[in-house]
């Protein structure tokens, strides 16, 4: 452990230039993941835009046509429903237009009791428009069907996208830093030859540097992260000052704190450990 923690300070600029690549592939994935994350929050928060109407059969009373949502929150898939009232509708009508002394005089009896609906997953859209048919008092069911497609679209691309990318870019910077963990051990081939010359096991040669490997993974993974949550909220703050019609709703990054960590943690890991084992093979053959 010792040897391990030594062996940073004494071979300063390599360990540094571990640390900075780490932190810097690190910041890439981080970066492109939180802002795919954000991205898939936003389309969902749009998809939940779209709206079901479940028209209410005319001839019921009010209290009859209000119990029918009962029913209709017990429809799978049916996130809420919400009552309006044959007078809600005509206000809500009379308000889309620029004269709404145009309107005066008109019954709202020419208008039906609704309901607004807000399904849990428009991608069930055409199964969950069945079940509202069947509920008793429904008469007419309407959606946006083109509309709930598009999003469902959008949706998949993103996940395919962002798996695809955050694949490659872990897999580049994995590569990256092993490579730069191996330039380290080349640095440092003759005092390894020295070593197994003088008839040090290959145990007592290699964890000192899996320790320092594991220290400078952890290292860089701890910076990295740092750096992560400094650059997001700052961004997010700019945007948030620049876009004041709040187009744009970025989640605070104490929501992405615990997969952040894991994240950054098992790769700092796994980058320390497994590039300093594997890298130093090559050079304990004397």
């Amino acid at each position: 452990m010792k040897e391990g923690i030594r062996g940073i300070f004494l071979h300063g600029f390599m360990s540094f230039a571990a640390v900075c690549v780490t932190v810097a592939c690190l910041l890439i994935v981080g970066t492109f993941s939180s802002l795919i994350y954000n991205l898939n929050i936003m389309v969902e928060e749009l998809n939940m835009t779209n709206e079901v109407l479940a028209y209410v059969d005319e001839e019921l009373s009010d209290a009859e046509a209000r119990s029918v949502g009962t029913t209709i929150n017990r429809v799978d898939n049916v996130l809420e429903s919400n009552f309006v009232s044959r007078e809600e509708a005509l206000q809500n009508f009379i308000a889309d237009y620029e004269n709404p002394a145009a309107f005066d005089g008109t019954d709202p009896m020419t208008l039906q009791h609704r309901y607004v609906i807000v399904l849990k997953d428009n991608r069930l859209l055409t199964e969950t428009m069945e079940d509202l048919w069947e509920v008793p008092g429904v008469v007419d069911v309407v959606a946006f069907d083109e509309l709930a497609e598009g999003f469902s679209t959008i949706q998949d691309v993103l996940h395919i996208v962002s798996i695809v990318v955050i694949a490659v870019l872990l897999v580049v910077s994995l590569l990256i830093i092993s490579n730069t963990v191996k330039l380290a051990m080349y640095d440092r081939r003759d005092e390894i030859a020295i070593m197994k010359m003088v008839g040090a096991t290959n145990g007592f040669i290699r964890f000192p540097y899996v320790v320092e490997g594991f220290c400078l993974g952890m290292m860089g993974a701890a910076l990295a992260f740092g750096l992560e949550w400094l650059m997001y909220d700052q961004l997010v703050a700019r945007i948030n000052a620049v876009d004041t019609l709040q187009l744009f709703n970025f989640v605070p990054f104490q929501q992405l704190l615990l997969p952040m960590i894991a994240t950054f943690a098992a790769a700092g890991l796994f980058v320390g450990v497994v590039g300093s084992w594997t890298s130093i093979r090559k050079f304990m053959n004397v």
